[in-house]
């Protein structure tokens, strides 16, 4: 292990299945933070593409980011470095929280540079994939763009489950890893899109907007796993509102653990689910739950049937511990589970069923959230 002392583990044509070609696109200048100044909250990997901050953090620590995992510290995505702050780097580097005021006070003295922008806005993209979704069937766009942590195992497990799923119930399902198609034009052809274990910040400011209004005009949201699983969120309306809970941590000795979901059988989504099952996987824990937002929790995790500790002995018992839930944004409906580490859970019975509950749910009753404000 490196100096950092890094502790993670890093652990058809009926379909529809289509990443067709993609319009070329201008250069991204509108991306989250473009002009923010250096401070301990940027994203890592924005101090480590300018040298001058890269050597204030190193300096101050005696320590040297060349001599850490590329996967946790490389500069072109996906790196976990787009997905830390020093903040939440501390926990794993060892720098010490009382450092980290004059840390940040140097790092602010440093200008923001033409270059720093254009390395900045690099990581996001403008390029508009074109689709023929199929006519007369539920259309979802499988959106997998990824700049933080990339476990290729979960996405690709996630990928299959969903492209099958499609083929049982006769879905169009379009492909794409280009945070261009989230735009008003692609979106309406779309009555849901899906977020594949996404992590990191992956749209620009116009591409926030345009998924924000879609949703709050009537589409649909479903997102698994990874895609509420950074240690860091630039985007607060995604976290706070929309997902409607904070990422804490997820047991690290062991990382994978059986564990006895509990199901709500009053939720609309419970349908063919038992009142309770036993699975195996990496279990998150949140800093707030998505109930304070007014969601309908369908699935909540037993504390008593795993052990709860996280990253350095940290307490990640919630008591009241959702694992996956809806609610309505606007007249739009999103879906959240944090089920789907293992690439195993995606042929779980119980698992699948909750998947396919949820899928038809977001995508086809848009009566669930009419009147809503």
């Amino acid at each position: 292990m490196s100096q950092f002392g890094f502790k993670l583990v890093a652990s058809a044509l009926a379909l529809c299945a289509i990443s067709g070609g993609v319009a070329s696109a201008k250069p991204v200048t509108d991306c989250p933070l473009r002009d923010a100044p250096f401070s301990m909250e940027s994203p890592l990997v924005d101090i480590l593409l300018n040298a001058e901050a890269k050597a204030i953090v190193e300096q101050r620590t005696g320590r040297s980011f060349d001599k850490g995992p590329a996967a946790f510290v490389g500069t072109k995505p996906p790196t976990f470095a787009a997905i830390l702050t020093l903040r939440s780097a501390a926990m794993f580097t060892g720098l010490k929280p009382e450092a980290l005021p004059e840390i940040d006070a140097a790092l602010r003295k440093l200008p923001v540079t033409e270059a720093d922008k254009i390395a900045r806005c690099d990581r996001y993209d403008n390029d508009v994939p074109k689709f023929a979704p199929a006519t007369g069937k539920p259309r979802m766009l499988l959106f997998e763009k990824i700049t933080g942590f990339r476990d290729s195992p979960s996405v690709d497990a996630a990928h299959a489950a969903f492209i099958e799923m499609g083929k049982r119930n006769g879905w169009s399902i379009a492909t794409t890893d280009k945070g261009g198609a989230i735009n008003p034009k692609t979106l309406k052809q779309f009555d849901a899109v899906i977020w594949n274990n996404i992590s990191g910040d992956v749209l620009t400011l116009s591409q926030r907007k345009a998924f924000k209004t879609y949703l709050e005009r009537g589409g649909g949201f479903f997102a698994i796993h990874g895609s509420a699983g950074d240690p860091a969120f630039f985007w607060d309306w995604y976290t706070d509102t929309l997902i409607g809970a904070r990422f804490l941590a997820h047991p690290m000795k062991p990382q994978f653990q059986e564990a006895r979901i509990a199901v709500d059988k009053a939720h609309p989504l419970a349908a063919g689910l038992p009142p309770e099952w036993k699975m195996s996987d990496e279990w998150y824990s949140f800093k707030t739950n998505p109930r304070s937002v007014g969601a309908k929790v369908l699935l909540t995790l037993d504390e008593a049937s795993y052990v709860p500790i996280g990253p350095q002995g940290i307490d990640l018992k919630m008591g009241d511990h959702p694992l996956a839930w809806t609610n309505c944004v606007g007249k739009g409906r999103m879906f959240y589970s944090a089920i789907g580490h293992l690439p195993e859970t995606y042929s779980q019975p119980q698992h699948v069923t909750l998947l396919e509950n949820a899928m038809r749910w977001v995508a086809l009753d848009r009566k669930a959230c009419t009147g809503r404000p």
